[in-house]
């Protein structure tokens, strides 16, 4: 395309998304799943999926992609395909070592939701978010509205909201069949099939821990802390290392919780999520100096397990981080 009609096409296309914002009534039931859709198992084109209650089809392997999120953008890279990515936005977190030298060469859109403008200016083929909240008016573009302007939109499916496609309880399972499925959009289930192998391996290798410890999953949040939950990736991780969430009973992924009931169960052990906005640092600080978390356990014993935000949501990163939190897990004195 001319770089010099660039600025009209750009231009029509965020006048379609202005006039068509807000065109979902607010408290409307959610949609049926179509009816007909096709998994993404081979990656034969077109290709038609059901991600999140929103039909997708993709007539070939997009060339163009914009990612929000690092459980996204880690996600295209792992699999071969960084040099498709026009865009990323909202970083959590720096990339794992194996993705750093690529991930930095990738031009960022936004620190945290790009606007629709901006997304709409790389001329992108799909757009691939961490979380449906992502893809709104408001943010980089309602997904109906970009489908009508030629732009395929996914959301992990680990992060649908509405519970017909909301996961039960995450499991590896889930992981990898994300993974199977972002590849066979992007033309490369060979690699998609490769990268789950590994993980399959690797996560067979975990060592689970035997001693029965408690965990709090502590996310962010000063006054109410906001924590793992029962169904998503932390209580995932949780599981697999032997250690069980004082939130398990809470059905969500992440949820606010209470000070008071944190002190009631004591937990033995705190993972500490290390993210670019609220550093595992920054809440150590926090718990040893406020008086309604200064007198547990784990605090005056230095308890802590870390681990980085982007390995907290479902991706790529999450087997690796399983290995690493039992590793810190078993080094610790309890």
């Amino acid at each position: 395309m001319p770089a010099r009609s660039l600025p009209l096409v750009v231009g029509a296309l965020v006048l379609a998304l202005a006039g068509c914002a807000g065109s979902t009534t607010a408290g409307e039931a959610p949609p049926e799943p179509p009816a007909a859709t096709v998994a993404a198992a081979t990656g034969d084109f077109p290709l038609t999926l059901d991600n999140c209650g929103v039909e997708v089809t993709l007539d070939a392997p997009p060339e163009r992609v914009v990612t929000i999120k690092s459980s996204a953008t880690e996600m295209v890279l792992a699999l071969g395909a960084g040099d498709r990515v026009v865009g990323t936005a909202f970083p959590d977190g720096p990339a794992p070592e194996a993705l750093a030298a690529e991930a930095e060469t990738l031009p960022v859109l936004a620190d945290k939701v790009p606007a629709a403008e901006v997304v709409l200016e790389t001329l992108p083929d799909l757009v691939y978010a961490g979380w449906e909240s992502n893809l709104t008016a408001e943010g980089a573009g309602d997904r109906a509205t970009l489908a009508g302007l030629g732009v395929a939109t996914y959301v992990s499916p680990s992060a649908c909201k509405d519970p017909a496609y909301q996961p039960e309880r995450l499991t590896f399972d889930d992981v990898f069949a994300e993974i199977t499925e972002v590849a066979a959009m992007l033309g490369v289930p060979e690699d998609g099939d490769a990268l789950v192998a590994e993980q399959r391996d690797a996560l067979a290798a975990v060592a689970r821990d035997d001693r029965g410890l408690t965990a709090l999953w502590y996310s962010s949040g000063t006054d109410v802390p906001y924590v793992g939950a029962g169904i998503g990736a932390p209580q995932m991780l949780l599981d697999t290392v032997g250690l069980t969430n004082i939130a398990a009973g809470v059905q969500d992924t992440w949820a606010s919780f209470s000070w008071e009931q944190v002190a009631q169960d004591d937990p033995d052990v705190i993972v500490l999520v290390d993210s670019a906005w609220n550093s595992a640092d920054q809440k150590r600080e926090l718990l040893a100096g406020s008086p309604a978390t200064a007198n547990l356990t784990a605090v005056r014993e230095e308890r802590y397990l870390v681990v980085p935000f982007p390995a907290s949501e479902a991706g790529v990163r999450n087997v690796d981080a399983a290995a690493d939190l039992a590793e810190q897990l078993a080094a610790l004195d309890v």
